[in-house]
């Protein structure tokens, strides 16, 4: 083994938890401009979209190294769920006025390509 080599777990190599990450550092810019803004009541939405966010990435994670099949769709099914979900937390955000639809776009597309890979590899433990 290359000393030099980063020690890399099995959910490390899946591009849908790569794209969660990508997710994660996205929101993070969003999340410190809204919580720039004079917008009130925001508090509750920005705690439940990163929560949501985190749990994305986490489920994944957790999903991987499952062994049982049913556990593991489980878990990628949970993680789709906060994909979800944070796409409606971002929805709740512009219609808070704490930010523009154009602005949450590219979010909303990561999302929807966290969504679709998820439902695919559900799609698996289904057959």
């Amino acid at each position: 083994m290359d000393p030099k080599a980063q020690p890399r777990f099995d959910h490390e190599r899946l591009q849908v938890y790569d794209l969660s990450l990508d997710f994660v550092a996205w929101l993070t810019d969003l999340l410190t401009d809204v919580s720039e803004s004079n917008r009130p009541n925001l508090r509750e939405t920005i705690n439940q979209i990163d929560r949501a966010s985190t749990s994305i990435v986490l489920n994944i994670a957790e999903g991987n190294g499952r062994r049982a099949t049913k556990q593991r769709a489980k878990f990628f099914d949970d993680a789709r769920g906060s994909a979800t979900e944070a796409a409606a937390c971002l929805d709740v955000l512009v219609a808070k006025r704490a930010t523009r639809r154009q602005r949450v776009d590219e979010g909303k597309h990561l999302l929807l390509r966290i969504v679709s890979m998820l439902s695919k590899v559900i799609e698996r433990f289904d057959r």
